[in-house]
């Protein structure tokens, strides 16, 4: 197999993007967030947990705790308790507990928007502080790589990586900075509709012709050459 250029590669994923975009343009974040320190909380929540999981839970979660303050004062036995259903709760808890007392002690209740503030903030990495720093302060600082992200960017062969922090690396150069945003949730919702973990649905894909892993899944080795 002739192994593609840079170039060749930043040309097709180009050819990809512009494809996601006609396909889906209402890409964005499913976390229902009215600022930053909501969005940052629904994110940590999210970890492990479906956006609409994490859209009942902080329903009632956003209108009890307003501010920063509200959050670093909450009692962690309760916060467990309002936060349960979306897993891992005891650590979700320490953490929101932990990152808003750093918000108001060290960034005046504010949430912080540059990547260097983000990352000292407890439960914080760099995936959950470009989804903030994107979506809330229309920041483009890197490209959040989630489990859909990591996903498609290995079948459609834009990364070999494993590593979400490497993958992220590869991504970059190969995606216009104004789209490091954007291509998280084009490929996010590709990856619900059509590029599935288990059984990704390759004729109906609309990028199979672009996609090195196409048709390469066991449960279509049996479709007639017309469908693939």
């Amino acid at each position: 197999m002739v192994r593609e250029s840079k170039e060749a590669l930043r040309r097709r994923c180009g050819k990809i993007l512009a494809i996601l975009k006609r396909e889906y343009p209402q890409a964005a974040t499913r976390l229902v967030h009215a600022d930053a320190l909501q969005l940052l909380v629904a994110t940590m929540l999210a970890a492990q947990c479906t956006d609409d999981r994490v859209n009942i839970v902080t329903r009632d979660l956003f209108r009890k705790y307003r501010a920063a303050a509200d959050f670093a004062a909450a009692q962690q036995a309760t916060l467990e308790v309002e936060i349960r259903t979306t897993g891992f709760f005891r650590n979700k808890a320490k953490n929101i507990r932990g990152a808003a007392d750093k918000i108001v002690k060290d960034f005046a209740s504010k949430v912080p928007d540059t990547m260097e503030g983000l990352l000292t903030l407890p439960g914080v990495a760099r995936k959950t502080a470009n989804i903030v720093l994107g979506n809330a302060f229309g920041k483009n600082e890197g490209i959040a790589v989630d489990t859909h992200v990591a996903r498609l960017a290995g079948r459609l062969g834009l990364s070999r990586d494993k590593d979400p922090v490497k993958i992220e690396r590869d991504l970059m150069p190969l995606v216009p900075r104004a789209d490091w945003t954007v291509v998280n949730h084009l490929l996010i919702f590709h990856g619900r509709a059509i590029c599935q973990a288990r059984k990704p649905n390759c004729p109906a894909c609309i990028l199979n012709k672009l996609c090195p892993s196409a048709f390469t899944f066991p449960h279509l080795a049996r479709l007639p050459l017309r469908a693939r």
